[in-house]
């Protein structure tokens, strides 16, 4: 475990971002009892994927909407941010080139066209490569009723807003992973499965039992859901499943 100042030497960022992160929700390290923030491995893993979303320009919001979706995969987040950086690679040489033969028409040598002048800073193949982030969940879900009224409802939503939202779900979820031990028809189980269905209806969309069951059928089915899940715990999203399908059952 790191306190807060080790992580920040270590990120080479300062101690206030990190504090903001936490504010915000976007990185909330584990706190003790006389009020310092411990950061694990996993909060190192994640906050590199927070840097490496920083340097290809993305909100502070947009990033946290990306990291906090289940089906985020993190090997594929790398592998895509290393397809923009290189991108962007390409662009500043090309601006360097750019430089050296500015300087040598100075010098006297050929007069640069200006078309030359001005591609290196065309940003449209980058550009191209952030959107991919973006449209990734619209193409999976903008044709439904529940996405489009969950991407009306967030909008407005402040970062305040998203604090909360993220404190009660991790409220949830981690009290649902404490009674693993338990059978997932248990009746404790159940009234956190029902905390997790209300949270859902209450600030994204109406998750109704249909919509709940296919949820819980994602989270085992689609393996990106269920490796976020299990980091949690490992078995968790078969656990979910089962409960959530019990719960469905009930209420159908």
């Amino acid at each position: 475990m790191y306190k807060v100042k080790e992580v920040a030497d270590l990120a080479g960022i300062s101690v206030r971002t990190l504090h903001h992160y936490d504010q915000i929700g976007l990185l909330s390290p584990k706190k003790a009892d006389n009020g310092y923030r411990y950061y694990s491995d996993n909060d190192f893993i994640r906050l590199q994927q927070i840097l490496f979303f920083k340097e290809l320009d993305f909100s502070l919001q947009r990033i946290k909407e990306i990291l906090q979706d289940p089906a985020f995969d993190e090997k594929q987040a790398l592998k895509q941010h290393k397809t923009i950086l290189l991108e962007k690679k390409e662009r500043l040489d090309k601006i360097i080139q750019s430089i050296d033969q500015s300087i040598r028409t100075f010098e006297g040598g050929k007069e640069m066209a200006h078309k030359d002048r001005f591609e290196p800073f065309d940003m449209k193949n980058i550009k191209e490569h952030q959107k991919k982030y973006a449209i990734e969940a619209e193409q999976r879900w903008g044709d439904t009723d529940a996405y489009q009224e969950s991407a009306r409802r967030t909008s407005s939503y402040t970062e305040e807003d998203w604090k909360k939202i993220h404190e009660e779900s991790e409220e949830i979820d981690g009290q649902l992973v404490n009674l693993m031990d338990r059978s997932p028809a248990d009746a404790e189980v159940q009234k956190w499965i029902e905390a997790k269905r209300q949270h859902i209806t209450d600030h994204f969309y109406e998750c109704n039992i249909e919509i709940f069951r296919g949820l819980a059928d994602m989270y085992i089915n689609d393996p990106r859901f269920t490796k976020n899940m299990n980091k949690k715990k490992q078995g968790y999203a078969d656990f979910l499943n089962k409960a959530m399908h019990i719960y469905c059952d009930h209420h159908q």
